[in-house]
């Protein structure tokens, strides 16, 4: 399996800009769910097309998509931005710091390539490890999001692989969104290829709880005292799939078992497993085996989850930042050892449950108290973290040539 990055071609680099007329503020405040996010990574997914139609030949699929990214970027203005710091001084004295995304209409970055020994196959193979070359599909890789400052925001790159197949990739900027605000923008960009048309508009007032006004100030008078550039080891990256069919029956299995404590102990509030939750739970479960643990260490599940729908009243579906908490789930490496699935599963659910309304804001007014930068090394080594969500749209997209293959 090929796996040089030697093998990938850059063929031209674009800066492709909203058009000329646009409209729209100048800046764009953070609130605290998009500060925190100056050190992790740019968010970098990417679609599989193993089935482009004859009539779209190569050079038209590149105008074609540049053209359309140009739409897009009016209606999603802050990607075509770059992020701003501002100092406050007390005296001659920096006492803080406030980053904003100042949109500026610098544009996103667009890069043609080409990898014609790789074909689709090398993607797809299955119970094989992720090939390296795969990281070479984006152009940001490796960056984090304190970078947006000189870098693009956003930028894609459409790679040529044997066959006629093309992987599209994105890096996007955390600071600017969440997964949902990701997959609206390349939702919203299909369907702009494929229609000239948009039907859910971004909506970019961010949202900020009552008495909380913008900027948000950190307590720092340089940036290096906040950023962190983690250098991971080698690692070994891998999918599993789990079929439709397995999952019901840990489902199932999940839900039989907290069933039965519920009847044990009398339990008229039923509790419901979902099949995340029962997948979560496995999961956690096994890696905690795989560790070895002692039976009194602590572990935790963090799952990432969004605040739209909590909150009251929730914020839109096109509600276009980032609206995400981890919520864990904490147990001793034992105790989930020697309990089932369906016990583990009720930890995640009483979790998730618990992420409130009423929650949700009494962790932004602490954090306006104390404002932080996540950061690789204050995550607990002995946690599992699982993010992402099922209920993207990540494989619904459509440019107008068939959906993706992967």
């Amino acid at each position: 399996m090929p796996s040089s990055p030697a093998m990938i071609e850059i063929l031209s680099k674009q800066t492709v800009k909203p058009p000329p007329n646009s409209s729209h503020p100048r800046l764009c405040h953070l609130t605290p769910w998009d500060v925190a996010m100056l050190c992790p990574h740019y968010i970098q997914k990417g679609l599989l097309f193993t089935n482009l139609p004859p009539s779209l030949p190569l050079p038209l699929l590149l105008t074609t998509l540049q053209t359309s990214l140009s739409i897009t970027l009016q209606h999603f203005y802050p990607l075509a931005g770059r992020l701003l710091t501002q100092k406050h001084l007390t005296g001659d004295k920096v006492t803080s710091l406030h980053v904003s995304i100042d949109c500026n209409d610098q544009g996103a970055e667009f890069i043609h390539a080409a990898a014609v020994k790789i074909t689709p196959f090398d993607f797809l193979s299955p119970g094989e490890d992720i090939p390296s070359f795969v990281n070479s599909f984006f152009p940001l890789n490796g960056a984090i999001c304190q970078d947006g400052h000189s870098s693009p925001l956003l930028s894609v790159q459409l790679t040529e692989l044997a066959g006629g197949a093309v992987f599209l990739a994105c890096c996007f900027n955390h600071i600017v969104g969440d997964g949902t605000s990701y997959w609206n923008f390349f939702n919203a960009w299909a369907e702009i290829t494929r229609t000239n048309s948009l039907s859910l508009p971004p909506v970019h007032a961010r949202w900020f709880i009552d008495g909380e006004n913008p900027p948000i100030h950190l307590p720092f008078s340089d940036s290096s005292q906040y950023i962190e550039r983690f250098s991971p080891p080698v690692l070994r990256e891998r999918f599993f799939h789990f079929s439709t069919e397995s999952i019901a029956k840990l489902k199932e299995k999940a839900n039989n078992e907290i069933k039965t404590e519920e009847n044990q102990n009398q339990n008229q509030n039923r509790i419901i497993i979902s099949s995340f939750q029962a997948l979560s739970a496995m999961i956690w479960r096994a890696i905690n085996r795989a560790r070895g643990f002692p039976p009194e260490q602590l572990t935790s599940c963090r799952l990432a989850i969004q605040n739209r729908g909590r909150l009251r009243p929730p914020q839109s579906p096109a509600y276009f930042g980032n609206s995400i908490y981890a919520v864990p789930a904490t147990a001793a490496a034992g105790e989930l050892e020697a309990n089932g699935i369906g016990w583990a599963a009720r930890q995640l659910n009483r979790a998730v449950t618990d992420h409130t309304d009423e929650a949700i804001r009494q962790k932004l007014r602490e954090y306006h108290v104390a404002p932080v930068v996540y950061k690789m090394t204050m995550f607990d080594p002995k946690s599992v973290m699982v993010g992402s969500s099922p209920r993207f749209d990540m494989y619904g997209c459509d440019f107008g040539w068939g959906r993706r293959r992967r």
